[in-house]
């Protein structure tokens, strides 16, 4: 007989194939459905490294404490909780404009004079969230590449979010860490001067609203309450053949802010003539901001202020909170699915409605 033969005990004898884990067999299929693994970090690591000066677990623990994911926003939490003890050593300014006043231009050639002169700074920059698809360009540290570059500096551009007010619900805590990590000033620019966007009032020192020339016709666009929250309105653009207009429009707004109430105690409100461009004015803007700060540190206004704030922000975590939680029930989805098909066929008004829905939750 054949080697083969004896070997196999006959010719119709089938090899065995290559064991394979396709077609749903093997080990591939259970590691597929296996359970994923809890995100994990070196805390004590990350907490050093921000406190170290470092970008990189400084940009990584904000993302952290922006994130949606649960285990990694109760380590941003927790990373926040050991950076508390560093924070609060800075000056924290909140710009904000009408679309075209130059923010990003602003914050850059002021940011660079600051750092020039040795000054840490942070810019938190907020973009548009879109409210169809809900992505942000994010677009900042293009538009500032100047900065960017300075080894002083840190851009953090964050998208809205679907937050009123012109500022990401993180804003607050993202600005903690960058104190932690050291910088001197945290610079907020906001998605642009509107109606909700006076929630930037109550997270920063100094808030600096950006305009420009011929105040008649933006006047029309911006809103009494707005101006009455500016601790200084800075006329920019003051180049050029417009320099002359622009210091025309400084005159108008002085003229209109004798008749508003300060948004300091024992402060007058200034309006400035800058040039972003040619970079002039920018070092009377800084010495607005120390004098302010003196003031109100003196009369006690400036601790006072940081108190009430921190205050207002567990308040707006509390209402964020309920939300989140009134709106994680399923019952609660049904009921709501129920009584919005009501409210559109007009069967019960959206007063009932509402009362129906509460009175479901408090039986449950």
């Amino acid at each position: 007989m054949a080697e083969t033969d004896k070997t196999n005990q006959s010719a119709m004898h089938v090899m065995g194939g290559i064991k394979s884990q396709h077609d749903g067999m093997g080990k591939a299929s259970v590691k597929k459905f296996s359970k994923k693994k809890p995100f994990v970090i070196d805390q004590a690591e990350y907490v050093q490294e921000v406190l170290n000066g470092s970008r990189l677990h400084l940009a990584k623990t904000i993302t952290l404490i922006e994130s949606t994911v649960a285990d990694q926003q109760t380590i941003g939490q927790q990373l926040l909780k050991e950076l508390l003890p560093y924070t609060g050593n800075t000056i924290r300014i909140g710009i904000t404009g009408v679309p075209g006043a130059g923010k990003s231009t602003f914050i850059e050639a002021f940011g660079k004079l600051l750092c020039d002169q040795g000054y840490k700074v942070a810019v938190l920059a907020i973009d548009p969230s879109s409210s169809l698809t809900g992505g942000s360009i994010l677009g900042d540290k293009t538009r500032m590449e100047e900065l960017a570059k300075h080894p002083n500096a840190f851009i953090r551009p964050s998208p809205s979010a679907g937050t009123l007010g012109g500022v990401h619900k993180k804003s607050r805590e993202t600005m903690l860490i960058c104190e932690a990590a050291g910088y001197d000033v945290i610079l907020v620019e906001t998605v642009g001067v509107g109606q909700s966007e006076t929630i930037v009032r109550g997270m920063v020192d100094f808030f600096l609203l950006l305009a420009l020339t011929g105040a008649g016709d933006e006047l029309q666009g911006m809103k009494k309450g707005i101006m009455e929250l500016a601790d200084a309105i800075v006329v920019n653009k003051a180049d050029g053949s417009n320099e002359k207009l622009a210091k025309k429009t400084v005159s108008e707004y002085k003229q209109i802010l004798h008749f508003l109430a300060p948004a300091s105690p024992n402060w007058t409100t200034p309006a400035l003539a800058v040039s972003s461009l040619y970079k002039t004015g920018l070092e009377t803007v800084w010495e607005t901001i120390q004098t302010f700060k003196k003031e109100m540190l003196s009369n006690y206004v400036w601790q006072n202020r940081r108190k009430e704030q921190t205050v207002a922000w567990f308040k707006t975590m509390i209402v964020d909170r309920l939300y989140d939680d009134f709106f994680s029930s399923t019952d609660k989805k049904q009921n709501m699915a129920k009584l919005e098909g009501l409210v559109r066929d007009g069967q019960v008004t959206v007063s009932q409605a509402v009362e129906e829905l509460f009175s479901s939750n408090s039986k449950q």
